[in-house]
């Protein structure tokens, strides 16, 4: 989205839509419940960069505490940012195999401590090669698939030999140069809106054969220093079991609708938008379409206008049904709630960040578009 940017003390109805607005209250309260749940545990969180992608707001969630100061990210450009922005540990929560991206992550390498997700020989040893040639040392973690199907690379730990071939990459790892072998992570999730009862019923068991693997590669000689599992639905699971030394959330920071089953976490991330048109009765179009928002299965949520439901997401518009008596005129404002909060956010330039319906903020996102 084109980059319009308010000055500070602009009021919410003053503003140029469409917008995206950060609540500086729920962001500041999500941030507080994080710092509280970690704040005597061994696991600490390391907030995914991927969902906010601003390093202003990673800075702020390490004020609040609960966190090593270490972050995830998805991609080495995301990495790039977070050390250009002065954060210095740095997990890429997948593989990095192809050749231009070793080479930027050894680049990296020299300037903050980095480790990367590795489930293949192949890579572990392309890996070394460039570490060596450059001089530094790279993290690596043994992605453990803790399902017996899903849609990421890993160790599959429920296949014939799981455990097996973890070990055997664990000890490859060891023996190569510029290579540190740090441990092992997993990315697990649980369907629809499970509730706290749920969550922790079903989520141990998945996160457990994260720790089954670490338990095998310790059986080997090998010490494990991190055990990198869970995420926003279990940020309160993940420290009540032994080994598990930090959880990679990101989605309590701004949250989405579909997460709204996390009662204790505020919705912080809002699309502004401004009615357009009124064609015909219990219609309302708005000027934000899927260029502002995404809806990857779950379209976005008004917020806060009972009887106001979206209909349909096009490129450049949003058409909103209106069950009376709501009603909503040419001109009126309206909020939207995200159904999938990171792609959302790297529709936008900046978070403008509001507190009592005034603007006291505007943060760059400067991770917007990293796609490599």
């Amino acid at each position: 989205m084109d980059t319009y940017r308010p000055a500070v003390g602009t009021p919410i109805e003053d503003l140029d839509t469409p917008c995206l607005l950060v609540d500086l209250d729920a962001l500041e309260h999500n941030q507080s419940v994080i710092a509280d749940t970690y704040r005597d545990t061994v696991c600490k969180m390391a907030p995914h960069v991927k969902n906010t992608k601003c390093p202003i707001i990673i800075h702020m969630q390490f004020r609040a505490g609960g966190t090593a100061e270490s972050v995830c990210s998805a991609k080495v450009s995301e990495a790039e940012v977070m050390v250009g922005s002065g954060i210095r540990n740095i997990l890429i929560a997948n593989q990095v195999a192809a050749k231009g991206k070793i080479e930027r992550l050894c680049s990296l390498a020299k300037r903050a401590t980095m480790r990367v997700t590795i489930d293949n020989p192949r890579n572990v040893r392309a890996l070394s090669e460039a570490a060596t040639r450059h001089g530094v040392t790279i993290g690596v973690v043994i992605e453990v698939s803790v399902r017996e199907s899903g849609g990421r690379g890993g160790v599959r730990r429920m296949a014939p030999g799981g455990l097996e071939q973890g070990v055997e990459l664990a000890k490859l790892a060891e023996s190569l140069p510029g290579i540190a072998f740090k441990g092992v992570m997993s990315h697990q999730s649980l369907p629809g809106k499970p509730d706290r009862e749920t969550r922790f019923l079903d989520g141990p068991p998945l996160i457990q054969r994260c720790l089954d693997m670490k338990d095998a590669i310790e059986a080997a000689g090998i010490p494990v220093e991190v055990v990198s599992s869970g995420e926003t639905f279990s940020y309160d699971i993940a420290p009540t079991m032994p080994g598990v030394t930090e959880v990679e959330g990101g989605t309590y920071m701004l949250m989405s609708h579909p997460f709204d089953y996390m009662t204790e976490f505020d919705i912080a991330g809002k699309v502004l938008g401004t009615v357009i048109s009124t064609p015909r009765p219990g219609v309302a179009i708005g000027d934000v379409g899927s260029r502002g928002l995404v809806s990857m299965g779950a379209l976005p949520q008004v917020d806060g206008m009972p009887g106001i439901t979206v209909k349909e997401l096009h490129e450049e518009h949003i058409i909103l049904d209106m069950e009376a008596p709501a009603r909503l005129e040419v001109g009126d404002q309206f909020l939207l709630t995200s159904g999938q909060q990171d792609f959302m956010t790297d529709r936008w330039d900046q978070h403008i960040a509001v507190r009592n319906g005034v603007v006291e903020a505007v943060w760059p996102i400067l991770a917007r578009g990293c796609y490599h």
